[in-house]
């Protein structure tokens, strides 16, 4: 019996979100917005405290600094219940931030990585990781200094039994290049974003990704935001219906699609059946600002599950 359900080794910052601007912004000018917020922020952490949040034993290492956002982004995750046995503290580094500007259904998203780029494969402890089920991954293009020795850690983890997902999130330079087609071979669950796939194929449009995708991958999960999602199953390709909901704020739904999906992906659900638990636990996140509100607010959360009968499509 493995003693977690999740292991992420991932990056952590807070999300700065400043509400009310306009997408086209004059250069010195004092530009008012309207609503703001200081909350959890990058895919790792969001994944690893929603899926805390919903059920899972979650396990999470990641480099912070020693500041106040450091610890205030750590404290969020211990108080949802995420193990932090594998954190690791640099005094004198900055932790992360990302600054998010959004406008609609598009966002300015600025990012200063601090730690995110000092995590390093040595950093972590393979037998801690190795308590979990499962392994996921995420803005495998932040985390630079994972690259070295990524693909032979994902290999021992397969090798110990361990399914493996990656949701590649951005990469700023837009060259999807190394290590992305290494780590592809060993992936069970694949979790790009529309635009990524297409990105990342060189490709115009999502049939034509797929297709470029390697087809060795058991599960590709196309994310498509209120068109819900692609999934390509083997041969096998379907889409399954987003949950209509008035969205307040779509910061962090990716991130919490992939935490739903998981959930139930270990509960040994099928492919359609896990599609539509990511969509549901996408769908909560849209209910508050941020990409954890929702999640923290546990009536709410837990009545929104409900209604939607996340718990019953998760373990019938």
């Amino acid at each position: 019996m493995s003693e977690f359900d999740i292991s992420i080794a991932g990056e952590i910052n807070l999300d700065l979100i400043l509400y009310g601007l306009p997408e086209d912004m004059p250069v010195e000018r004092e530009l008012i917005g309207d609503r703001f917020l200081a909350t959890l922020g990058s895919s790792s952490a969001i994944v690893a405290h929603n899926a805390a949040a919903i059920g899972a034993k979650v396990i999470f290492a990641t480099a912070a600094g020693s500041d106040d956002f450091g610890r205030l982004a750590l404290e969020r995750l211990r108080q949802i219940g995420v193990d932090l046995a594998g954190v690791r503290e640099h005094p004198g580094l900055q932790t992360g931030v990302t600054i998010l500007l959004p406008h609609g259904e598009r966002r300015h998203i600025l990012t200063y990585p601090g730690t995110m780029e000092t995590l390093r494969v040595e950093d972590l402890d393979f037998e801690q990781i190795r308590k979990a089920r499962h392994f996921h991954l995420s803005s495998l293009y932040l985390q630079k200094g994972l690259h070295a020795g990524l693909p032979s850690l994902i290999q021992r983890l397969k090798g110990a039994g361990l399914t493996i997902s990656l949701d590649t999130n951005d990469d700023p330079a837009d060259a999807w290049g190394w290590p992305l087609e290494e780590l592809l071979f060993y992936v069970d669950c694949f979790l790009p974003s529309e635009s990524e796939a297409c990105r990342m194929t060189k490709r115009d449009n999502l049939e034509d990704a797929l297709d470029a995708l390697p087809q060795e991958i058991p599960l590709v999960v196309v994310k498509r935001g209120s068109r819900g999602v692609r999934v390509r199953e083997g041969q096998r390709r379907f889409d399954v219906a987003p949950l209509t909901v008035i969205p307040v704020d779509t910061i962090g739904a990716g991130d919490s699609f992939d935490a739903g999906f998981l959930l139930a992906f270990l509960a040994g659900r099928d492919a359609g059946t896990c599609a539509m638990a990511g969509n549901i636990a996408g769908a909560l996140s849209t209910q508050g600002q941020g990409g954890t509100e929702s999640f923290r607010n546990q009536e709410f959360r837990e009545a929104f599950l409900s209604k939607h009968h996340f718990y019953e499509i998760v373990k019938k």
